[in-house]
């Protein structure tokens, strides 16, 4: 054969060829895309607004245009009568216990009986067999009010009249630690304020509830605590918890506690009421007046220092406003009092923390929840401290930064590893972004985009930096169980857990931990029901932990039942067989099979829970092991200011956390990258403003919401993986730690453009314009 013919041959042999496929990623430590990822693009995956049923009927619910008033009278005559309704409820249609609410304290009505506590509370809800009747039926409820003043400042909370029967404080946290008579060589005050964060979910709630032949009821929502809710409902309806059902759909987003049981229970009531399938779609305003928002809060600093800039003593007074109802208050204020001092030795703390009702809208669990809103607070004073001495930011805080052995305020030893120092350094060493060019290509670079009304010479560059810590799991007792089951079946592994997926990656975790455990490659994740045994709620990493936890045990199990006939017949313990990439090899070479062969049909399943230690409330000094975990993030922010008219773009955030352990790289860039974005939002945009307690523009256009195009670079410079040996796997919840650090960096390096004191979260224009321009 001639060199030019053997040439043909082999391009065409390699024209024909098959492409040798990639290997699909799996196991701990491989970016696994997420199964549902298709879906969700296309369009296909199940939202519980697109669910039907036959015989549907539309819901709608009736809300209180005031903040706080006096229900004379309910007249829902006009409503019943209008034709196509088929039921209106009040709250004389509640059967069971008229109390809801999240956390300890059920305090909240179904509906609003004698008094209006804020704007937004639901009064009456009506079934319909069309949408545009259901919403007009609810508008023809009239309601008679007598307006009262309602109270919106917390500081007024305390002498205000009770606006609710448990009276107006939900909690008091006085922390005591040191010498109260310590004192520094130098002294640095401020007062501090935090603004209301929507979580505004990508889509509004929606649900649809179906009656079931027993008498209950079965609620599909996007709940991100099934059983939780469950519980609620059950309570509400005057039913066993056996006899509610909740069938978790689609999870549009979530960033905090999903749902608004506002309309949750009222739709299972109409269920019950009607015997037809009922369904509810909140449009965006329904949604921003109903679900909970980020808690507003206002602080009082005080911290000595030393000369060198080492921290003395903190004073502090933290108060949060809880709104209308308690919901998740007393977990919001435990973290910001315990955590008032920030990821630094202070060894002697003195800091009172309350949390208060008031006619504002309804706070409850955003993710950094307390944690965030000090650390704005204690960051800003580093940064008052650093500038009294005439030290470099980073440096002052070096000299105090927390480490693994050192106290908390609260009297706890940090025992998970802490390599606080270490992350600063690195964001702190990083190579800066270089400086725009002053030319009239780059004018989008200016603060304020395209078309700004920005100059080049006014804009100033600084650098800023912070440092947040946020607890994982529940604290002060919470029992933190989860439980999970894993079924393997003609090859093919299933697990169940209640575990909700929310975005934060857990359907996808779980599927790695099987492949790796059991060598098996095609993993699916059950759907989540109420019929399972609880996990729990989706929130401060729980999932990774303790849902991941009993998935890893039970897979455990699995691979026993698995492995010990082979064990057996070769006279040896399991312990000395490994499974890798599909191969059940024994430590000697002698045994080799695959994983495929050694199931041989075989039915094989097993159920573990996982709970982590115990922890214990707060004591009336503020004392106490109240937390499982923590988990630690710096950033250094560089934003470019317009000094003239208060512009500001975030240029870029550099990024350094301790995650303990790296179980998939793609999915933890990604909720990295969220958080940081959400802080991004806290710092510059997002504050759902709430005059006299009115909620105002309460849409995606009055609420300004950061866009891809506010989005700065964001630079994950380093991820320090020293496993935390009480964790499965060592790994460390990421999401929080970046919402919590990233405002007060963004805060942080304002002030350095500007050289203005920066007290308030989200930043406005007036606060960055420099001093004498």
């Amino acid at each position: 054969m001639s060199n030019d013919a053997a040439t043909a041959e082999a391009e065409g042999t390699a024209e024909t060829a098959t492409p040798v496929p990639e290997p699909i990623p799996h196991g701990l430590g491989a970016s696994l895309p997420p199964a549902d990822a298709r879906a969700k693009t296309e369009g296909t995956f199940p939202y519980a607004a697109d669910l039907w049923a036959e015989g549907l009927l539309w819901a709608a619910v009736l809300r209180s245009p005031h903040p706080h008033a006096r229900v004379v009278s309910i007249d829902t005559t006009h409503a019943r009568e209008m034709p196509g309704v088929r039921a209106v409820v009040t709250h004389e249609d509640v059967p069971g216990t008229p109390l809801h609410g999240r956390g300890a304290q059920a305090d909240r009505p179904v509906f609003a009986s004698d008094v209006v506590r804020h704007h937004g509370e639901p009064l009456a809800a009506v079934a319909a067999d069309h949408p545009d009747t259901a919403r007009m039926a609810a508008a023809a409820v009239i309601v008679e009010y007598e307006l009262l003043d309602p109270v919106t400042d917390p500081e007024q909370a305390f002498e205000a009249e009770p606006l609710h029967p448990d009276g107006n404080l939900i909690r008091h946290i006085p922390l005591r630690h040191g010498d109260p008579d310590a004192a520094g060589e130098i002294v640095v005050e401020g007062l501090y304020r935090i603004g209301r964060q929507d979580p505004a979910p990508i889509g509004a709630e929606a649900g649809l509830a179906v009656p079931r032949p027993d008498g209950g009821v079965e609620l599909y929502l996007a709940s991100t605590d099934p059983h939780g809710d469950r519980d609620i409902a059950a309570a509400c309806y005057g039913l066993s918890p056996e006899q509610v059902k909740i069938v978790v759909t689609g999870v549009p987003g979530a960033t905090a506690d999903r749902e608004d049981q506002g309309f949750q229970l009222p739709l299972g009531l109409l269920a019950l009421k009607t015997g037809c399938p009922v369904k509810l779609t909140a449009t965006r305003e329904e949604s921003f007046l109903g679900h909970t928002h980020r808690h507003p809060t206002l602080l009082r600093y005080r911290h000595h220092a030393d000369a060198e800039g080492r921290v003395v003593k903190v004073e502090a007074q933290i108060l949060l406003d809880a709104g209308a109802y308690a919901d998740t208050s007393s977990d919001a204020l435990a973290a910001a009092v315990a955590f008032a001092c920030g990821p630094y030795v202070v060894p002697n703390a003195f800091i009172e923390g309350w949390a208060v009702r008031t006619n504002n809208p309804p706070s409850g669990h955003v993710r950094g929840e307390g944690a965030m809103q000090v650390c704005a607070a204690y960051e800003a004073q580093m940064d008052k401290i650093a500038k009294k001495l005439g030290l470099d930011p980073a440096e002052v805080r070096l000299r105090n930064v927390l480490a693994t052995g050192d106290v908390l305020p609260t009297g706890q030893t940090v025992t998970c590893p802490a390599p606080v120092a270490e992350l600063l350094q690195a964001v702190r060493d990083f190579p800066l972004p270089a400086l725009p060019k002053d030319t009239p290509e780059d004018e989008w670079l200016l603060p304020g985009g395209p078309e700004g009304a920005g100059e080049p010479g006014a804009v100033r560059r600084g650098v800023g930096y912070g440092i947040g810590m946020v607890h994982m799991l529940g604290a002060e007792g919470a029992d933190e169980v989860s439980t999970a089951t894993v079924k393997v079946q003609d090859g093919v592994a299933t697990v169940l857990c209640a575990a909700v997926e929310t975005g934060q990656g857990f359907t996808t975790l779980a599927r790695q931990i099987v492949q790796e455990t059991l060598g098996i490659d095609e993993v699916h994740v059950a759907p989540v029901d109420t019929d399972q045994p609880p996990a729990g709620a989706g929130c401060r990493g729980r999932h990774t932990w303790v849902s991941g936890g009993a998935v890893e045990r039970a897979a455990k199990m699995v691979r026993t039942q698995l492995l010990q006939p082979l064990a057996h017949q070769f006279g040896m313990s399991t312990e000395l067989l490994q499974i890798a990439d599909g191969k059940i090899t024994s430590y000697d070479g002698v045994l080799s099979t695959t994983v495929a062969e050694a199931l041989d049909g075989k039915e094989l399943w097993a159920t573990a829970q996982c709970r982590p230690h115990p922890t214990e409330p707060l004591d009336e000094a503020g004392q106490g092991d109240a937390f499982v975990g923590m988990a630690f993030c710096a950033i250094r922010a560089v934003v470019d200011v317009d000094i003239e008219i208060g512009s500001v773009r975030v240029v870029e955030l550099a990024v350094a956390q301790d995650v303990g352990r790296v179980l998939n790289p793609a999915q933890l860039t990604a909720r990295i990258e969220a958080g940081v974005t959400q802080g991004v939002g806290i710092a510059l945009t997002e504050n759902l403003r709430t005059p006299r307690g009115l909620i105002r523009h309460p849409d995606l256009t009055g609420y300004a919401l950061p866009t891809a195009l506010d989005t700065p670079d964001i630079r994950i410079v380093k991820l320090v993986e020293e496993r935390d040996v009480v964790a499965p796997f060592g790994a460390k919840a990421v999401s929080a730690a970046p919402v919590v650090a990233s405002p007060a960096a963004v805060a942080s390096a304002v002030r350095a453009a500007t050289g203005r004191p920066v007290n308030r979260l989200p930043i406005r224009p007036q606060a960055a314009v420099a001093t004498g321009t």
